[in-house]
């Protein structure tokens, strides 16, 4: 990998980012009465779109708004022009990716509309509202009353298939809302944060905006990189990153396969699995280190497995570090959609390989070629066996690279470590179909205590 080419400057980069970064500040206290400084950032998202066919939009919207006299189209087009510029940078930085690592590019595809889109005007129309009003208020304006007039539009929107990914934005994004009310009082603002999902829920408000990738079979060998766990209070996902081989002969690709679950908040660590077992077989194949043949499998336009065990059985061992030297170097990613282009969004699998560790007060990092390259160690997992310090003993990392505050990371998801001079693999999915390693058997214990003991209350306040 040229890891010189993940630390030169990226052309334009920095000044799409400020961009955005000065619109975002704008929203923060609200555009119902415009101040001099806030049409200073209006100003500059103008100016950064205006050589794209967004530029005359996003100019009268920059110049109504700063009067305080913007529509809901001028909103549209300044959630527009937010989202074409970390477009950009999206694209920017994947394309210094490919450099880095000399990979096949992404190839397009196309999208199927979204049902009900013909139904969901008035719901559109009615979240687009909402929105709006949250633009003026700011997020130091907003209060319960204001934030509680997403509920009745989430509740229409929910029946809908079609409208569930906005419902389930709105809902989320209003909870977040909502626990930071009063907006006076907030000291600390999440305002990339905030700026992120509303851009994001006006656009889909849009019609055909909410429109899904289209969707084929694959008929292949699945190989497994790694397993990605994200985890929240009250639920859990693992991402399974894996190398797809057609059986047809044709290009391998990167695909990924979800499963999602809620949870209490006393289930963590290896007690995660427990709840994402029965819902996805890959995640036995992961840990038993097989691949796995299927059959027919649903897949995206963007390259998420659609999973259905019925498609897929158990095949034959497939050492990860054998795929990643073998199989990785010539698999292509699929295209970003649209609206899904963004730099929170990169996760690029790599191979890295005879690089020097350094440990400082800023973390661990991976000297590659004379060049640092930090490591991501907060997204270890805690449910399995891969750990920080593993990571420091390590000569070879099969990794996510990711790009966040200004640099690219690198998040373990397997390394290799020599152990009375022999090579161990270690991963973090490890323990995902179950595990007879002895921390991993006592995890699972104590959660699988926990569980019951909470499954004992739920039934008991069940029976009163």
């Amino acid at each position: 990998m040229r890891a010189d080419l993940l630390n030169d400057t990226v052309d334009g980069l920095d000044e799409a980012l400020a961009a955005v970064d000065g619109f975002d500040g704008v929203l923060v206290d609200g555009l119902l009465r415009p101040q001099p400084a806030q049409a200073v950032g209006l100003a500059g998202l103008a100016e950064a779109v205006a050589g794209s066919p967004l530029a005359g939009r996003v100019a009268e919207a920059a110049e109504k708004t700063a009067a305080g006299a913007a529509g809901e189209d001028h909103f549209v087009a300044l959630a527009a022009a937010r989202t074409a510029l970390l477009g950009s940078v999206h694209d920017a930085l994947v394309a210094r990716v490919g450099e880095a690592v000399g990979r096949p590019g992404a190839e397009e595809s196309g999208t199927a509309a979204a049902a009900g889109a013909d139904r969901a005007v008035n719901l559109h129309a009615a979240a687009r509202s909402w929105l709006c009003d949250l633009a003026r208020a700011g997020w130091h304006g907003i209060d319960h009353e204001l934030v509680a007039g997403a509920a009745p539009v989430v509740s229409a929107m929910l029946p809908e298939p079609g409208l569930r990914r906005l419902a389930a934005l709105l809902d989320g994004f209003a909870a977040e809302l909502a626990a930071s009310c009063p907006g006076a009082t907030l000291e600390d603002v999440p305002v990339r944060r905030w700026a992120d999902l509303w851009s994001r829920a006006v656009l889909l408000t849009l019609p055909g905006a909410a429109s899904a990738p289209a969707v084929a079979g694959a008929t292949g060998r699945l190989l497994p990189l790694g397993v990605d766990v994200q985890e929240h209070a009250t639920a859990v996902q693992a991402q399974v990153h894996a190398v797809f081989e057609p059986a047809d002969g044709g290009t391998p690709r990167l695909v990924r396969a979800s499963v999602s679950a809620p949870k209490p908040d006393t289930v963590v660590g290896a007690g995660l699995w427990q709840l994402l077992r029965p819902h996805l077989s890959l995640l036995a194949a992961v840990s038993e280190g097989r691949a796995m043949d299927l059959d027919a499998m649903p897949v995206t336009g963007e390259g998420d497995l659609i999973w259905d065990d019925a498609r897929a059985r158990a095949g034959e061992p497939a050492e990860v570090f054998a795929t990643a030297r073998v199989a990785l170097p010539t698999a292509a990613a699929f295209a970003t959609a649209p609206l899904d282009r963004h730099p929170a969004r990169i996760a690029v699998p790599v191979l890295l390989e005879g690089y020097a560790v350094e440990e400082d007060g800023n973390g661990v990092a991976f000297q590659v070629a004379g060049q640092r390259l930090a490591v991501d160690t907060d997204r270890v997992p805690a449910a399995g066996p891969l750990t920080p310090e593993v990571v420091a003993s390590s000569g070879a990392c099969v990794g996510l690279l990711r790009w966040d505050a200004g640099e690219f990371l690198l998040q373990p998801l397997a390394v290799e470590r020599t152990v009375r001079r022999k090579t161990v693999a270690v991963h973090a999915g490890a323990w995902a179909g179950g595990t007879t390693d002895k921390a991993g058997v006592r995890a699972e214990k104590a959660a699988t205590d926990a569980v019951k003991v909470l499954r004992e209350r739920a039934g008991k306040l069940l029976r009163k």
